[in-house]
């Protein structure tokens, strides 16, 4: 995030956040309020410039000092909100490295709570209410948001109060009280046996466009892979002696994957044809695109959905469909769910068990056409 910058009157400031011990330096300093406190080069910023080789703040017993202080500070400012998700943010990214993508969609749900703020005339943390919040879940409502989609927001927010806590910049929690929006459980859609067996048998073969996708959707359901994991992976990730994909996961994550000959045949077609890409030598993505850099989440969404049309799949079709069917089709052939967990990378069994659902009724109706008395 892009720090904000203020010029401010230090030794006013400090001493009307009670930093006394901080009179004394130059009369005007740059505060920068960014990545929770550290710059880009792994040093502390503000409350009077640079720490580096100051062992007074270093270490991160004197980080937790500096952040009290510093939230000190900004509240006897008055420090934005929209500031104060910044720091949050790179919170998230610096001290617990959550991937981008997960970054991307926090920053994306609390800016609603910016905005939702700034309309109702809040624009520091002190503002932040079990009102404000109820409101703005109702407005999620209003504005068509999936009771599954505003729990996520709420997440969001939940997670942003604790650290404004945390840093001492409010005294109660605001959601403490608010009720969680009530979520019905769906069951995933997928494809069956015969309609993923078109889906990849749909793109030309004898084009470098048609090769590579195939191979794509090949490897999409023979190891149910994430589409942000597709567009990530390198050529040196699939090892082909021993038949996997080595796939990176959610939070830096890696867990290998074996993969079936068909899926292994695919890729082989495809890297032959890859070697004469102008810019093959230049990269090692895997799946490249005609510009030789690596296809984006929104391009493969909307290959598939183009190759579901063309087969005759009414159905909506999603990267995330294909992996839907992969861990369904593993569990009727008679997998065990912690087998499947461990393919798909969950890190919580209870996010593989919806898929037990779907095969029950595959079950079922097993029973229902072989039994006597059904």
């Amino acid at each position: 995030m892009q720090a904000r910058v203020r010029y401010l009157d230090e030794d006013r400031a400090f001493r009307a956040a009670g930093l006394d011990d901080l009179e004394g330096r130059h009369h005007r300093r740059t505060l920068t309020h960014s990545a929770s406190g550290w710059n880009g080069d792994g040093q502390i910023q503000g409350l009077g410039g640079s720490a580096r080789g100051d062992p007074a703040v270093q270490g991160a017993p004197a980080r937790a000092g500096f952040l009290a202080r510093f939230a000190a500070f900004a509240v006897a400012w008055g420090v934005d909100l929209a500031s104060w998700v910044d720091a949050y943010l790179d919170h998230l990214r610096v001290e617990r490295a959550l991937a981008p993508l997960t970054l991307e969609a926090y920053g994306h749900d609390l800016a609603k709570l910016v905005a939702h703020a700034e309309a109702a005339g809040v624009t520091t943390v002190e503002g932040l209410d079990q009102a404000l919040i109820g409101t703005y879940l109702v407005a999620l409502g209003q504005a068509g948001i999936r009771a599954s989609s505003a729990a996520r927001h709420l997440s969001a927010v939940r997670g942003f109060i604790r650290f404004l806590l945390r840093e001492r910049c409010i005294e109660r929690d605001p959601c403490a009280l608010v009720e969680r929006p009530r979520v019905g459980r769906r069951l995933p859609r997928v494809l069956s046996f015969e309609e993923i067996a078109r889906l990849i048998e749909a793109p030309e073969q004898g084009t470098f466009r048609g090769l590579r996708d195939r191979a794509m959707l090949h490897v999409m359901y023979a190891a149910g892979l994430r589409v942000s994991e597709v567009v990530r992976l390198k050529v040196a990730d699939i090892e082909r002696r021993k038949g996997i994909v080595m796939a990176l996961g959610k939070g830096g994550k890696r867990r290998l994957v074996p993969l079936g000959e068909p899926a292994l045949a695919a890729i082989d077609a495809y890297l032959e044809v890859r070697a004469t890409h102008p810019r093959s030598a230049a990269t090692q993505v895997l799946f490249l695109s005609p510009r030789g850099g690596a296809l984006t989440r929104q391009a493969v969404w909307k290959l598939l959905g183009g190759y579901a049309r063309a087969v005759g799949i009414g159905k909506p079709s999603s990267p995330h469909k294909l992996r839907h069917s992969f861990a369904t089709h593993l569990l009727e052939g008679g997998a065990d769910l912690r087998s499947v967990q461990a393919l798909l990378g969950h890190a919580n069994i209870v996010t593989t068990e919806i898929y037990t659902h779907l095969a029950d009724d595959h079950v079922r109706a097993a029973y229902r056409r072989a039994h006597p008395r059904a």
